[in-house]
Order: structure tokens, then C-alpha cells, then sequence
């Protein structure tokens, strides 16, 4: 990992209750803290690199007052009903905490110019300059419950998956204009085998987007709308959907455990394995099987 975010903090009154959650892939670091907070905690916080914040959990409907100076009359308050702010790079913020208890929080962290160089023209450098304190979107509250997931389950994370994820929320936040309604046009046929080849020689590791862009010689943000419009479904999708293949035909030929099937199709383990395919068939790879022999 490359990119840190180098936040400056000083709390009092917080404690962790458990270890740190992380994940980290092109363009952003992801955290997930629980912790115990005293009536009157607070804190001052100060990052190089842009963030978003969202409150998970609580044990009550208490609320957190940010302030951009510890002396301002005015305070933006956010709690469940609002439970989001996005803060830009070098903006320090002051937070006081009355009688809360415990509390999940996620933050996320922006690497400017990984973003800058994936999403190209798409990506809205003025818009990580605009403050947002105290807001709720379920589009990505949503999504940041996912990377949330993300950074609590073990077991490697899908490169494919998490550049979609990243997208997705940069879209939903306004820092990445939409893709055009009108779109692209496919791949053409010997990009699209190139790549179609390229995924199943490496279907068992994680293929980042930039990877395939690059098999295809195309722009990232190019190459994963043509892609969908060639095969119907992103990239990480396509790539999810081989790996189940691969462990469907290893279970038919009755020679390896469901674990063993689960590692051969690069899958952490067989928790990760039984995530995914509940997502594609609707069922365990266990169930499948046995229905599968009658």
C-alpha cells in the first residue's frame, strides 16, 4: 500500500473497543473504528487527503457537533437521522460528544491523484474542495455499508469488486460525473477475447480494473462501459461469475472439498466462497451440489 491518508487527531474521553478494520485498494483506504465514548468527549481532526465519515451504529439517538473552529457559535450536528459529512483535504474540524456510549464509524479516504488518473476528465477535483456536514443519501449510505462489510470480513478483497464499489460512491457522492446516457459502444471483438482470455488464464487471482483496461489498451473509465456493453455485466461481475464456474465444475468432478474448490477458483476461503455464490445462485455451493446429484 502506497497511499495514506496521514490524519492528525487528538481525542479525548475515546476509547476503541476493538482492533482496527481496514481495507485499502487504488484510490482509497477504508476504516471501520468501534469505540466507547465519555459524556463530553471530543476531539480535533486534520487529513492531507479528503474523506467521508458515516455513522454505522450507536447504542443511543445521541448526536456529534462538528464545528470548524473550536470557538464557532455555529455547530453542524449530525446523529442517526443525518449520520454523514464529507470533509475536504487540510480542514480542520472540532467534534464534541455528549452522552453517546458506543459507537461504529467508517472513514473513508480519498488518494486525489490515483482518482484523478483513473476517472480522468469524469473526476470533479472542485467538488473534493466543498464541505458537506450533516447529510444523509441512501444511495451511499448504502454503499458505505458495503465497504464496511468489506473491511470487516477476512479474506483477501475482489480487486474488481472494490473499484466498483469506489465508483459507485464517488458517483453517488458528486465527485465523479455519471457515465453518458447514451452508451458506448462494445469492445471490439479482438479486445473483447483478449481480455475474455486474460480473465480466465487468471481467474483465480484478483484482476484490477486497471489491468484489464490496460489488456484491452483502453482508459479505465472506457474500458469498463464498453465491457458492460459487450457482455451485459461489469467486469468484476463477469470475473465472479467464472470463478463460481470454476468451483461448480470442480464439485461435479466429486474429487475436492468445497474448501479446496474454493482456494483453486482464488477465493479466501470458504466463507468468502459461500458469500458469493449465495449472490449469484441463491443457494450454498453445499445445497447446490446436493440438488445438482439429486
Amino acid at each position: 500500500m502506497t497511499f495514506h491518508p496521514n490524519m492528525e487527531s487528538h481525542v479525548e474521553g475515546v476509547s476503541p473497543v476493538d482492533g482496527l478494520r481496514w481495507r485499502a485498494w487504488s484510490g482509497m483506504l477504508a476504516d471501520v473504528w468501534d469505540v466507547e465514548c465519555r459524556a463530553g468527549a471530543h476531539g480535533q481532526y486534520v487529513s492531507p487527503a479528503p474523506r467521508l465519515f458515516v455513522m454505522l451504529e450507536t447504542e443511543s439517538d445521541a448526536a456529534i457537533d462538528l464545528m470548524v473552529h473550536p470557538q464557532a457559535p455555529q455547530r453542524m450536528t449530525f446523529d442517526r437521522r443525518n449520520p454523514m459529512c464529507f470533509i475536504p483535504a487540510g480542514l480542520p474540524v472540532w467534534s464534541f460528544m455528549g452522552t453517546l456510549g458506543r459507537l461504529r464509524h467508517l472513514d473513508i479516504h480519498l488518494d486525489v491523484p490515483a482518482l484523478a488518473s483513473r476517472f480522468g476528465s469524469r473526476f470533479d477535483l472542485a467538488a473534493l474542495n466543498a464541505a458537506s456536514f450533516s447529510f444523509h443519501d441512501e444511495r451511499v449510505l448504502a454503499l458505505a455499508r458495503l465497504i464496511a462489510l468489506e473491511c470487516c470480513e477476512p479474506g483477501d478483497l475482489d480487486a474488481l469488486y472494490a473499484d466498483s464499489l469506489a465508483a459507485a460512491l464517488l458517483t453517488a457522492l458528486g465527485k465523479v460525473s455519471r457515465e453518458p446516457e447514451h452508451p458506448a459502444s462494445g469492445l471490439a471483438p479482438r479486445r473483447l477475447n483478449r481480455v475474455l482470455d486474460h480473465i480466465a488464464r487468471n481467474c483465480s487471482r484478483n484482476l484490477p480494473l486497471a489491468e484489464l483496461a490496460a489488456v484491452a489498451g483502453l482508459s479505465t473509465s472506457h474500458f469498463a462501459q464498453a465491457f458492460k456493453v459487450s457482455m451485459g455485466m461489469p467486469p468484476h461481475r463477469w470475473q465472479m461469475a467464472q470463478r463460481i464456474e470454476r468451483v461448480k465444475a470442480l464439485l461435479e468432478e466429486g474429487h475436492v472439498s468445497v474448501t479446496d474448490a474454493a482456494l483453486a477458483a482464488g477465493f479466501a476461503d470458504q466463507s468468502h466462497l459461500t458469500r458469493a455464490f449465495r449472490r449469484f445462485e441463491g443457494t450454498t455451493p453445499g445445497a447446490w451440489l446436493r440438488k445438482r446429484l439429486g
